[in-house]
């Protein structure tokens, strides 16, 4: 049986352990898998003292890009990005960007020549904001941090970092700032004024169900998307990583719809 966790900050309503679960034995294997929620100042005795005792963990908010100097290195979409969502056998990958690009074909959206709002440009905001810019979308970004907006569009080229928020007409705005969830739970990076400018509003979280972002859009009328779909995906491509196997979009789709079926209230 593989011994796998999730690590971050606060992790305690997170759905990875029954998913991994899930999938893991749709793809014909088992696993345990503990949910470790660390403050900032216990990351270092963690990874230190107790990482190697799993055979492949999953890390999230704050953490993707410090648990990097620990890593003897990091591959493919890690590199690129600069964040890891996963860690095998002291290596970082990085499946957030095709977690989240398969969600959006699996829903009908595409995004080539078309304008997409990106806001935050965090770990999660630089996989959203590159695999965007690679399938041909113009790609905007903001983040109340200014300067991880600019470094962001320096580094990536064909990205544009915003000063302000105004009113814009956009094909979706994708909320990736993690505001809306735990004690932040009920509040919006946004409001009505942005909102109404977009043809579709994607949130990649998930718990709420519905956060305050797409509460706000579904009210104007707009399709929602909520982050269920990537988290599984991208859990799914990590869970072929860790046994070893190739990834199939076909079986990702037919195994996140059983996961559905069987986990939806």
């Amino acid at each position: 049986m593989l011994k796998l966790a999730l690590i971050g900050k606060d992790v305690s309503k997170s759905d990875s352990a029954k998913m991994h679960a899930f999938t893991i034995a749709g793809l014909g294997g088992d696993c345990r898998y503990d949910l470790i929620s660390l403050a900032p100042e216990e990351l270092d005795g963690w990874v230190r003292r107790n990482s190697s005792q799993y055979d492949a963990y999953n890390v999230t908010i704050p953490y993707k890009l410090e648990i990097i100097p620990y890593l003897s290195r990091i591959e493919g979409d890690a590199k690129t990005f600069g964040a890891v969502n996963l860690v095998k056998g002291g290596v970082g990958y990085n499946t957030d960007g095709i977690g989240f690009m398969l969600m959006l074909e699996n829903n009908g959206i595409t995004v080539a020549g078309k304008r997409v709002l990106v806001l935050g440009a965090g770990g999660a905001g630089r996989s959203v904001v590159k695999k965007l810019s690679d399938a041909g979308a113009e790609v905007f970004v903001y983040d109340v941090r200014r300067e991880s907006a600019e470094a962001l569009a320096k580094e990536f080229g064909s990205v544009r970092a915003l000063e302000a928020l105004r009113p814009q007409n956009y094909a979706m705005i994708v909320n990736v700032t993690g505001v809306g969830m735990h004690k932040s739970e009920g509040k919006s990076p946004v409001g009505e004024d942005i909102l109404a400018g977009c043809d579709a509003a994607c949130d990649l979280i998930y718990y709420p169900r519905k956060s305050e972002f797409l509460r706000i859009a579904e009210s104007l009328g707009k399709p929602i998307l909520n982050g269920e779909g990537m988290l599984y995906y991208q859990a799914y491509y990590g869970d072929c990583i860790i046994l070893g196997r190739e990834p199939n979009a076909a079986e990702a789709k037919r195994l996140f719809a059983d996961y559905k079926e069987k986990y939806t209230d």
